[in-house]
């Protein structure tokens, strides 16, 4: 199977509205609930494979809670990361792929999850898996285990299917069951890939001036192969 590159930009920006949760519609019902005023949990660890949307929940989230009025910040994690000054003063922050932070980040996240938890703030964190499995310091995976830890699940192929009918619906054109089933068999299977797909289907469908259809298609995809 031919793996393809594409440019994720031509994706709308994350939400919860586009998030398709299959098996994860618990953990998006908790997410919506962080903007409202209350005590519920605001300490939450997602844990999943890459690919499965743990990123795009994280900035999801981040971006319900800004345009409740919040103060937030994304933090993508690296081995070189270093958690900026001021981060406590911060009202929401998400610090992705946990488990690349390296010693000094984690000393400075355990004072951060700390702070964070006296005040009632929102943190989020999420790695690839769960708590007890992840590489860090042991004062670290104990308080990442304190809050609540949701599995984030990776969609069936049914349910990837449904997902890409119901975004081109929304797109305004039917893609056919063989259209489906060739797009997960021949693109990258993961969710990102798999819009940016139809996102460039839709716009060289238009460009072209003609319906969406298998020979399109393979077109389209003989012409990202060059």
């Amino acid at each position: 199977m031919k793996q393809l590159a594409f440019d994720f930009s031509v994706l709308p920006p994350p939400t919860l509205d586009n998030f398709v949760s299959g098996r994860n519609a618990e953990l998006t019902v908790r997410l919506r609930s962080l903007d409202a005023r209350g005590g519920d949990e605001r300490l939450l660890y997602l844990w999943g494979p890459p690919g499965s949307g743990r990123t795009h929940l994280l900035r999801a989230a981040l971006a319900r809670l800004e345009a409740a009025g919040s103060h937030v910040i994304y933090i993508a994690s690296t081995p070189k990361t270093t958690l900026p000054d001021g981060l406590c003063e911060i009202d929401a922050v998400a610090i992705d792929d946990v488990e690349r932070l390296n010693e000094e980040a984690q000393v400075a996240f355990f004072n951060v999850y700390n702070v964070f938890r006296d005040a009632g703030k929102t943190l989020l964190a999420a790695g690839n898996v769960a708590p007890m499995q992840l590489p860090l310091r042991a004062d670290v995976v104990t308080r990442l285990g304190w809050g609540l830890v949701y599995e984030v699940h990776c969609l069936s192929d049914p349910e990837k299917a449904q997902a890409l009918a119901e975004h081109a619906a929304v797109r305004g054109f039917a893609l056919q069951p063989d259209l489906i089933e060739y797009l997960l068999t021949h693109v990258r299977r993961d969710m990102p890939a798999l819009l940016a797909m139809l996102e460039a289907l839709d716009r060289y469908s238009m460009s072209a001036k003609r319906a969406v259809t298998m020979p399109l298609l393979r077109e389209l995809l003989s012409t990202l192969k060059e």
